[in-house]
């Protein structure tokens, strides 16, 4: 009979270690995906985000009585708030997942012109639509691709990419405005027709923060993009592919500054090579003030979201309070540090 040596049936082979340590690591990842209980590590945040738009709504109500709380004053901040809203939504996943796009607002640019070129009108909305959709997700593929293929850095990839789609989408304008045609009224109807008030655009915002919290938070892709942001070496060794996934990403960013492109032709009804200017900062700066971390592994889409929705008052309160538009930039940016500083204290407080 033979003998079993017991240290063969006791030591697990050094790979079978390291992917039962990897696969630990994605089932908790760091930063707080929703396995850890992602409501109680951002729940401090969020009523900060929450006290912070009622201060601001005091403000407006003490500075501006007579028109800040007004219906029409309501529903243009959540009309400008539903364009950059939209592009928050797909930078959240990207920064999440450890990476940043820069290339945002001019994508939808270039979506916007690319759909309202005379020969894609003449095939009506729906063709215009869908145009402006391929064209955002073909412009995040090709980042994805650059940044998981290529191996370039996610800064220098998505900057290339924003003048290059800038450049494109002037040359195809001619740097002119393209006015959607009236045939194509549907895209307009999306500003124009409302419910309780507020404009469809608005309900397809809605329905776009919805469908993102849904896919963080309730799927095997958001758990990924907690993992690949937090460790991507250990997300790779649990079997994630971690290129593939990054790809997706950035797909997922360009596939929502094509719907933010049909909310701006619906709002302006054009096309135009200077739509989204400064969006990509507006987006990121939302992002970090929902609080999530800029090296990835943290982050909600609410917490986004009220990030977004604090700029955007300001920017309304900036507007109505005839305040310079320097000044905003300069109240912005101070944000920005503000929130960061908070943020690395908040991340050496926890180590």
């Amino acid at each position: 009979m033979t003998e079993v040596n017991p240290q063969q049936v006791s030591a697990p082979k050094a790979d079978e270690t390291g992917k039962a340590k990897a696969h630990a690591a994605v089932a908790t990842p760091s930063g707080g995906g929703p396995r850890l209980g992602l409501g109680a590590i951002g729940e401090i945040p969020h009523i900060g985000l929450v006290l912070a738009l009622v201060i601001l709504a005091a403000v407006g109500l003490i500075t501006v009585p007579d028109t800040f709380a007004t219906g029409s004053n309501m529903v243009s901040i959540l009309a400008l708030a539903a364009t950059i809203g939209v592009i928050t939504v797909g930078a959240t996943f990207v920064i999440i997942g450890g990476g940043i796009d820069l290339s945002v607002g001019a994508v939808m640019a270039l979506a916007s012109v690319w759909a309202t070129t005379l020969a894609t009108q003449a095939y009506g909305p729906w063709v215009m639509m869908i145009c402006a959709i391929l064209v955002g997700t073909g412009a995040g593929l090709l980042n994805g691709f650059l940044i998981s293929y290529g191996r370039m850095v996610p800064f220098i990839a998505t900057l290339a990419m924003l003048v290059a789609a800038r450049g494109l989408a002037q040359r195809m304008s001619e740097r002119r405005t393209q006015l959607v045609q009236p045939d194509n009224s549907l895209i307009v109807d999306l500003s124009t027709t409302r419910i309780l008030g507020l404009p469809l655009l608005v309900y397809v915002f809605a329905v776009v923060v919805i469908i993102g919290w849904l896919i963080l938070n309730r799927t095997t892709f958001g758990r990924r993009t907690y993992a690949v942001g937090g460790n991507p070496e250990a997300a790779r060794l649990a079997g994630i592919n971690v290129r593939r996934h990054t790809m997706m990403l950035y797909a997922l960013s360009g596939f929502c500054c094509g719907i933010a492109a049909i909310i701006i032709m619906a709002r302006t009804t054009t096309g135009s090579s200077t739509h989204g200017d400064l969006y990509e900062l507006d987006a990121i700066a939302a992002v970090i003030i929902g609080g999530t971390l800029l090296t990835g592994g943290r982050g909600t889409i609410v917490g986004a979201i009220l990030g977004l929705l604090i700029f955007t008052v300001i920017t309304n309160l900036f507007i109505l309070n005839g305040l310079n538009t320097s000044d905003q930039l300069i109240a912005k940016g101070l944000i920005i540090v503000a929130a960061v500083l908070l943020q690395r204290r908040s991340l050496k407080a926890s180590t």
